[in-house]
């Protein structure tokens, strides 16, 4: 698996593991999360992606206790996590209305919670999870400069931003913003026309794909484009997840499909799209029958 330049000292895998899920159902226990950690290294997926709200605020310890138990696995593997949005669950259960917090205080006591959660020293990115529309873009980005300076974080970025959100919050930066995360899949595909990609693919920022798989309408869903799906698929022996992905990881942007997904079966099966062969033909052959119509 190629690797994909973050800066100068970083760079992560070409798919990262999403753990949005990581405590959800009854394999959750340490021996089944060191399973799908392992199962994704073996395939050249090192990077995993965390967030503090992730499990109702449970999923970052959950993490934790298994790098706890492997040390060595800390070395092998590059950390993502978010921060910001702060919700009537877990930890904040009491909070009377669901609200994003991007003051310097709150992003430091979130950072802070998630090195001890996951029993680490260091975070490789950190990612404003939401757009904050109270945001002081001044103190937000003075704070995640400080976090780099410190070393509790070796890079940052946003996740959900437009274009006018991240060009506020980096114009109040000294170090660059290096991704955004972002809805991208067949089943969302606005973002290649609306200016996202574009100017994530004019600035050399990576762009993060969440839900690649169209919250899992794209393998369940029966329609014109999951047919042209499954009639790719048959030509190379895959299912379905390896062409949405293959069809993300063809673009020229340096787009990184976050994969979430909790089956066993599935996670040994990712890199199943790098066996797929997407030719432009074939790359506009899926995307217009997501969007419904010839391009104009």
């Amino acid at each position: 698996m190629e690797r994909i330049k973050i800066n100068e000292t970083l760079d992560f895998s070409q798919i990262i593991y999403g753990m949005w899920r990581l405590a959800d159902g009854e394999k959750s226990d340490n021996k089944s999360v060191l399973n799908k950690i392992n199962l994704c290294l073996e395939q050249g997926i090192t990077t995993f992606d965390q967030a503090d709200i992730y499990g109702d605020y449970s999923a970052e310890a959950l993490f934790g206790r298994v790098l706890k138990e492997n040390k060595a696995l800390r070395n092998k593997i590059e950390i993502v996590t978010k921060c910001g949005i702060v919700a009537p669950c877990g930890k904040y259960s009491d909070v009377p209305v669901k609200y994003y917090d991007t003051s310097k205080k709150h992003i430091n006591a979130s950072v802070n919670a998630s090195l001890k959660n996951m029993n680490v020293d260091h975070i490789d990115m950190l990612l404003i999870h939401r757009p904050d529309p109270f945001m002081d873009h001044y103190e937000t980005g003075h704070a995640l400069d400080e976090l780099v300076k410190s070393g509790k974080v070796r890079s940052v970025g946003v996740s959900n931003y437009r274009p006018y959100d991240w060009e506020l919050l980096q114009s109040s930066m000294s170090n660059q913003l290096h991704t955004n995360q972002i809805e991208l899949s067949l089943q969302s595909i606005e973002s290649f026309t609306n200016g996202d990609v574009v100017f994530h693919q004019k600035n050399a920022s990576p762009i993060m794909a969440w839900s690649p798989l169209g919250g899992g309408k794209l393998m369940t869903n029966k329609n014109e484009l999951t047919n042209k799906m499954d009639e790719i698929a048959s030509n190379y022996n895959v299912d379905r997840s390896a062409v949405a992905i293959s069809f993300l990881l063809t673009h020229p942007a340096n787009i990184i499909p976050i994969m979430g997904t909790n089956n066993i079966n599935r996670i040994s099966k990712i890199s199943d799209a790098f066996k797929v062969k997407m030719d432009r033909i074939t790359w506009f052959e899926l995307y217009t029958a997501a969007l419904g119509r010839e391009v104009a």
